[in-house]
């Protein structure tokens, strides 16, 4: 499978008994040995009010990262376009670029408060999903609501403290045509006026649409001729979802002539299933507080996560993420990444891995790079 690059999606965690600035360091370390395992591109997310992630500016570290490194390709995974203006999405990138040109990836997304969309109107062509089963037996879980998100005191404060008051988000497809036009030069306002960026225009970015499900993100992508990721690590019921409409609504453009797609996946290896199952055991804990709206927790340790007292409800909130996350040898987890790309016809995966310990997360996407150059 060397012929699907495998790419890093990196949230900057914080494990418990750390601090930030430690998982700032070890980012930039993994991001280094990513480079040296032949791994293709290393994103970093963007999060706020996480006492347990600490990539809250993807530009930033990008920055950073780039400086610590010369040839993988860098980018967001992704800006949250809620809470920014176009022109300063450009400006941020176009300044990275003007000293590391080439190499990096605008990855936008829609976030900014606002949970996945509801279920997309069916496609004729839709992928069938027969048994919560994908037809090569990929495991499509029920969709998971996000609508308990909607009424969070935390993420309205998140909101509140991210936006000038009173200031409305502009409309996400014209956010992005925007952005592409900025971009290119050839910006006009409605009166004629025109906007020239620098640095920033005619920087060489590839822009990337990342969207949780068939909705607006993958249609802006599809009808601009844009790269995809789909989040099959966010929201693993709605991945085929989400491919299908973005191939269904795709037009060539000047950039791509075909649908191109990179699928996520969580993942955890080590040298066997024993231990990878005891590395990933934090993992239940660290999404319910995600998705509680509490905010990410530090990833524990596996002593910690076997401490906390599980209710139905909480099981119920995080038991699609666990049935999805790729857990155990080399061979197993490739073998399970192999069965996703079938399924979605990714042209690439984006690799997401945490683990309380930075040496056992660097192992892990070693472990796994050696295994898939050998297939």
């Amino acid at each position: 499978m060397s012929d699907i690059p495998l790419s890093v999606l990196d949230l900057v965690p914080v494990s418990s008994g750390s601090t930030a600035a430690d998982a700032l360091r070890n980012s930039v370390d993994l991001a280094r040995r990513a480079e040296q395992l032949g791994y293709a591109r290393y994103w970093f997310a963007e999060h706020h009010l996480n006492p347990g992630v600490a990539g809250t500016s993807p530009a930033v570290v990008l920055a950073l990262t780039a400086s610590a490194t010369s040839t993988i390709r860098l980018g967001s995974g992704a800006v949250q376009l809620g809470h920014r203006t176009a022109l300063s999405t450009v400006e941020e990138f176009g300044l990275i670029d003007a000293l590391h040109p080439g190499r990096l990836d605008l990855g936008l997304g829609r976030s900014g408060g606002k949970p996945p969309g509801g279920p997309a109107d069916p496609l004729p062509n839709a992928t069938p999903v027969v048994d919560g089963r994908a037809p090569n037996g990929l495991l499509i879980p029920p969709r998971f609501s996000f609508a308990h998100l909607l009424g969070s005191p935390r993420i309205a404060l998140q909101l509140r403290l991210l936006r000038q008051p009173n200031a409305e988000s502009q409309e996400y497809g014209e956010q992005i045509d925007d952005i592409l036009a900025l971009l290119a030069g050839t910006y006009r306002s409605p009166e004629g006026v025109e906007a020239h960026v620098v640095p920033g225009e005619g920087a060489d970015v590839q822009v990337w649409i990342l969207g949780s499900s068939g909705g607006e993100s993958a249609q802006v992508a599809g009808r601009n001729g844009l790269r995809f990721a789909a989040n099959y690590h966010v929201s693993p019921g709605t991945v085929l979802e989400a491919v299908d409409a973005y191939r269904a609504a795709f037009r060539p453009s000047d950039v791509l002539g075909r649908p191109h797609v990179s699928v996520s996946a969580d993942v955890v290896v080590a040298e066997d299933d024993e231990r990878a199952r005891e590395l990933a055991t934090g993992y239940g804990p660290w999404v319910r507080s995600i998705r509680t709206a509490e905010g990410a927790i530090p990833f524990p340790t596996p002593d910690e996560a076997r401490a906390h007292v599980w209710t139905d409800a909480d099981r119920e909130l995080v038991q699609d993420r666990l049935d999805t996350q790729f857990v155990g040898s080399p061979e197993r987890v490739a073998d399970l990444l192999e069965q996703l790309q079938e399924a979605t016809g990714a042209d690439e995966l984006l690799i997401t891995t945490i683990t309380h310990d930075h040496a056992d997360r660097v192992r892990s996407y070693e472990l796994l790079a050696q295994e898939w150059r050998r297939r």
